[in-house]
């Protein structure tokens, strides 16, 4: 018997200042630390935008306003032999305060402000390459 599909749903943040990205070093499904845009899950009665402006609070230690939304990623993968269907709708943000210190530091490895082109080197995930599409005018080279 093959077992239920879970669907989820996150939402993340895009933060630009100064034609630099902001990339966090997490840990993925596999253990290994990669280099993405801060999301997460929605908690129960929170909208995709409340969830991506208290994810990026929590894993950046900053505070943004989102300024447009960028798009919704689908995409599947298995968790404990679980499939999982997941979409997280993603928005351009900007700081509005905060120190740049993480609140979750057991989940944030690390975080470095990129460029287009060192982002691209970096970056793992489909979805996070079609974020700097998106983005090529308001990121530098």
């Amino acid at each position: 018997m093959q077992p239920e599909t879970k669907k989820e749903f996150s939402g993340g943040g895009v933060i630009i200042e100064g034609g630099k990205a902001l990339l966090i070093m997490m840990r993925n499904l596999k253990g290994e630390h990669v280099w993405t845009f801060p999301k997460g899950h929605l908690e129960p009665g929170e909208t995709p935008e409340q969830a991506a402006v208290r994810e990026v609070l929590e894993e950046t230690g900053y505070e943004c306003r989102i300024k447009k939304k960028l798009f919704k990623a689908h995409y599947s993968f298995t968790r404990d032999s679980f499939p999982v269907e997941k979409d997280v709708q993603w928005y351009l943000m900007e700081k509005t305060g905060g120190n740049g210190v993480p609140r979750t530091p057991d989940e944030i490895f690390a975080m470095k402000w990129c460029e287009a082109e060192e982002a691209a080197k970096i970056l793992v995930y489909p979805s996070d390459h079609k974020i700097l599409e998106l983005l090529k005018g308001e990121l530098g080279k």
